[in-house]
């Protein structure tokens, strides 16, 4: 009879190590972005961001009712065909949230195939309009949107730099593509010269044709829209081989300090549309003592997916659960001073447009224009 006692309360122990805390469980977060190919430098920023939050929560105890918090990253590679493999994959990990994507391309389909399970996603990097525009219930985003974008590029160009014409080169995908488009539309709305609208290739590595083009035009303004900033670092070396004079302005994609690391010289005085984050705030700080030590310098949306995660677990610990309804209702009741940015979702999920112009100088990315006042920094 003992020796029955003792193997049922051993059977008993053995299932409740196996399950970790009784009556707990662990939350689970999944990222998508490019973890591998030309924009791994952001995918791998927006996993770093995100985990980063997870370990801060963790520090601070956790959330009660969670044994643990783990982080699912996943490979986008900005493909769509892949962006919603990683979607389903994350499902069968019965991941409660998602961090990403980076490519807008890779966000429209993923986030359908999420939003059929009712998983809440919150982009930090996707910057098209019709990531908040479909109506999707759980789509969240924390960075701006091209249109206004693409609103104080125009403003910055005539207003400041005192431009009459434009030549526009995008590569094709649905972020730099829309944003140039946009840039294109608005331009001749206001009078803007269109000089020209190429397109490239994702991985191209020649650009002398479309270069040679702009040169002749001789435009005031080099409208450059990436979808990363390698091929944008490619393209600002070349154009300053061939002599080309105009002022280049670019977007948030190509904002990375890679861009610098790669173009040196040549990216020098080149000016980017890219959100204001207020580096001397005290949750960025904050922010910067756990990521630096761990990943280094922060990239261009390594704020972005920090902010993504820590919203959505705020937000879980309010509602003391992850059922994504009541998620949302505490989402969106969220009014706070994040890292990047100040935190208060729109109805339809969108966290607001910050754009400043920022500028290479001296080998650094500084504080340029601001579109609010149209005074320098």
């Amino acid at each position: 009879m003992k020796r029955t006692v003792i193997m049922a309360l051993l059977t008993a122990a053995i299932l409740m190590l196996g399950s970790g805390v009784a009556g707990a469980e662990t939350l689970k977060i999944g990222t998508m972005g490019p973890l591998t190919g030309p924009y791994a430098a952001d995918g791998n920023d927006i996993k770093n961001g995100a985990q980063t939050a997870v370990d801060v929560f963790l520090e601070q105890g956790g959330i009660p009712g969670f044994d643990t918090i783990k982080l699912l990253p996943q490979d986008t590679a900005c493909d769509p065909r892949q962006a919603v493999a990683a979607a389903n994959k994350l499902i069968n990990e019965e991941a409660d949230a998602v961090v990403g994507s980076y490519c807008s391309s890779a966000t429209l389909p993923a986030s359908q195939v999420l939003d059929e399970e009712n998983i809440i996603m919150i982009t930090p990097a996707s910057t098209n309009e019709m990531v908040t525009t479909r109506g999707l219930p759980y789509m969240f985003r924390m960075c701006g949107r091209d249109d206004d974008q693409s609103t104080i590029a125009l403003d910055f160009m005539q207003k400041k730099l005192g431009s009459k014409s434009i030549y526009i080169v995008d590569d094709k995908t649905a972020y730099s593509q829309g944003l140039a488009d946009n840039v294109e539309e608005l331009s001749k709305k206001r009078g803007l010269k269109v000089l020209g609208h190429e397109h490239v290739n994702q991985g191209d590595k020649d650009f002398s044709a479309i270069l040679t083009k702009v040169k002749s035009m001789n435009p005031d303004v080099f409208y450059m829209s990436m979808q990363n900033s390698a091929t944008g670092a490619l393209m600002l070396i070349q154009a300053k081989r061939m002599g080309i004079k105009a002022e280049v302005v670019a977007q948030d994609a190509v904002y990375h300090p890679q861009l610098i690391d790669i173009a040196k010289n040549a990216a020098e005085g080149v000016y980017l549309t890219f959100g204001f984050i207020d580096d001397s705030a005290p949750a960025y700080k904050e922010f910067l003592a756990k990521y630096e030590p761990k990943f280094g310098s922060p990239g261009a949306y390594s704020g972005y997916a920090y902010d993504s995660a820590m919203a959505y677990l705020k937000a879980v610990k309010a509602a003391g659960t992850t059922d994504p309804a009541k998620v949302k209702e505490e989402m969106m009741k969220l009014d706070y001073d994040g890292a990047t940015k100040h935190i208060k979702f729109k109805p339809n999920g969108d966290s607001g447009s910050n754009y400043i112009i920022r500028k290479v100088k001296d080998g650094k990315f500084v504080n340029y224009w601001n579109p609010a006042t149209g005074e320098l920094y």
